[in-house]
């Protein structure tokens, strides 16, 4: 459809393409720059002073005091610091999952992996419909897609730098017609680039297999739509286990999130103990290879800087409690390196 095409084999980064074999350990949901505050909030945003620190930090994140500051990710120096200190435990590249309506920025990305030599993979397409820009309400499918496939083999939002993998797409319970177009629009463009998709799936525990069902009835296949967010979404084995049986790719991407307040929903959040339980669970089921962990880090609080965990927290805290709970270290680099290179290796 759109030319040029994507680089089939080679995993996309901001600053080009790379070898899937020079792909290191990976985490594939994360956010360095990322505007999440609600449209509906942005000029409280703009005028929010609160200044984040060990003094408020556990307030911010309990939700008994509001920062708005706190959901704007937009400083590359913190989060070219941030980088380095995932690098020196252990971490080699990560994935920007920021697409449509929150403020993508891809130049900032290409400059963030220059500054610290650190692969940088960016999504594209639409976050939920609350974010979309009004005028996407009379987008068409096709339209979406072509979009993603201009972002995936030309340059995303209206730059050079090109996507490496499509999402996170934003899906709600109950999903949205339009939300329902831009998915659409996004497995077109998967087809078209052979890249994998990541979505973003409604809070309700049955979503997540509403839309792995959607994509089937389109006549897509599942195995490389990666289900984010599983660990605010499924709390039961039954549920878990299903969902992994057909064939979509299951991402825990909440790890550092140890405090069962989610001031989304009024549900009590799983700490990482329970997650590892749950990877643990479907490794034992014959699942390891469709497995992917990560933190999603997409507020202020969660960093280093202000009290938080960082990107580092996978490698320097939860891999080592992996091996002393009896994971191996070829199943922690399926998680980490086998499974990112193949899902962003172009197909």
């Amino acid at each position: 459809m759109t030319e040029p095409v994507a680089c089939k084999g080679k995993i996309q980064t901001v600053l080009g393409p790379i070898e899937p074999e020079s792909l290191g350990p990976t985490l594939m949901h994360e956010h360095l720059l990322i505007d999440l505050v609600p449209p509906s909030l942005a000029e409280d945003a703009d005028r929010d002073q609160t200044e984040i620190d060990l003094c408020n930090c556990w307030k911010i994140n309990y939700g008994q005091q509001r920062a708005l500051k706190n959901y704007r990710l937009n400083q590359k120096d913190v989060a070219a610091e941030e980088l380095l200190e995932m690098k020196a435990a252990g971490g080699r590249a990560i994935v920007d999952l920021t697409t449509g309506g929150l403020k993508p920025d891809p130049r900032g990305l290409a400059q963030i992996s220059s500054e610290t030599g650190i692969p940088v993979v960016m999504g594209c397409g639409h976050y939920v419909h609350e974010y979309q820009h009004p005028r996407n309400a009379s987008r068409t499918v096709d339209d979406f897609a072509g979009e993603m496939i201009e972002h995936m083999t030309i340059g995303a939002w209206g730059t050079e730098v090109r996507a490496g993998i499509i999402g996170e797409i934003g899906c709600q319970s109950p999903w949205t017609e339009q939300e329902q177009r831009v998915l659409h629009g996004a497995l077109i463009a998967q087809q078209e680039t052979g890249a994998a998709l990541n979505v973003h799936p409604g809070r309700h525990p049955d979503q997540p297999r509403e839309v792995v069902d959607r994509i089937r009835e389109l006549g897509f296949p599942v195995e490389r739509a990666i289900m984010s967010h599983i660990d605010r979404t499924i709390f039961d084995d039954d549920r878990l286990l299903r969902l992994a049986d057909s064939g979509c790719v299951i991402e825990f991407d909440l790890f550092g999130w140890e405090q069962c307040a989610y001031p989304m929903s009024d549900i009590d959040m799983p700490n990482d103990g329970t997650r590892m339980r749950m990877v643990r669970l479907l490794f034992d089921r014959g699942h390891g290879e469709r497995i992917l962990i990560s933190h999603d880090i997409c507020t202020r609080t969660r960093l280093s800087r202000y009290g938080g965990h960082g990107y580092q927290h996978i490698f320097s805290n939860i891999v080592p409690r992996m091996l002393r709970r009896g994971f191996t270290q070829n199943e922690i680099d399926t998680l980490l390196i086998d499974t990112p290179r193949r899902l962003l290796a172009l197909a």
